[in-house]
């Protein structure tokens, strides 16, 4: 990494007040989970069940409904992310949290990570896999419940209604508390880092056009349309970067 662009990151890291994180999937995939677009992401992995359908219809909420068999096959599949575990990024981030050097995470991830390596303001805006719902009765099970059900379609076993995951599908709307506070995170923010997404999924994309603060940080493998507004944009491994950040003791 060039050594002038590393200073100017700490400098800004020290020097602003309100720093905000917004990140995609990238930032999970050196835990072992693939991301969506990339060569080797979600999208690009054949399998000849599911070739028939576009990947954007298998995570919608038309496939859910129309096809239920088929969401929870493809779900059961590609989404379990039980076993998988926070890296060297989510740490980084929980690190700059406990520090004071951060006031909260905007996720576009449904994984859970960054709750688990130890951040605590976490704005999960396409959801989670670690919550499902009955879409009758709205009761509510654990992250497992999906993945440990008999049959092809989860049942709820008050009502018989059938269980999905708590995620944003294809079609839905952003959950509106997480939404509002990411916006009013980025609002307030002077600094924003936006890492390990390609900024093409929106709502949730605007984020990074929303800010107007004065140091905004590109941290992604290719380069995204927001690169010609940053401060400072970085093409390389998110964990590296971040871990050259320095927090004074």
């Amino acid at each position: 990494m060039d050594e002038k662009s590393i200073q100017e990151l700490n400098r800004i890291i020290r020097t602003s007040k309100h720093i905000v994180f917004f990140g995609g999937a990238g930032v999970s995939t050196e835990s072992g989970i693939p991301d969506f677009r990339s060569k080797n992401g979600l999208y690009n992995q054949h399998d000849v069940k599911f070739d028939r359908y576009s990947p954007e219809y298998l995570l919608s909420i038309d496939c859910l409904i129309d096809h239920p068999n088929v969401f929870f096959e493809f779900y059961r599949q590609k989404l379990n992310t039980a076993g998988i575990e926070p890296n060297r990024a989510h740490y980084k981030l929980a690190e700059m949290e406990k520090a004071g050097k951060l006031d909260g995470i905007i996720t576009q991830n449904i994984d859970g990570l960054h709750q688990r390596a130890g951040s605590r303001n976490v704005q999960e805006v396409h959801g989670s896999t670690l919550r499902n719902y009955c879409m009758k009765c709205h009761e509510k099970y654990p992250y497992d419940f999906i993945f440990k059900s008999e049959g092809p379609i989860p049942k709820c076993p008050k009502c018989g209604g059938m269980v999905r995951p708590d995620v944003t599908l294809y079609g839905e709307g952003l959950p509106q508390t997480a939404w509002i506070e990411s916006k009013r995170l980025v609002f307030r923010a002077d600094c924003l880092i936006v890492g390990g997404t390609s900024l093409a999924v929106q709502p949730a994309a605007s984020l990074a056009y929303d800010f107007s603060g004065e140091n905004l940080i590109i941290i992604n493998r290719d380069r995204t349309s927001a690169d010609r507004n940053a401060a400072l944009v970085f093409h390389e491994n998110i964990s590296e970067v971040l871990d050259s950040i320095e927090l004074e003791e």
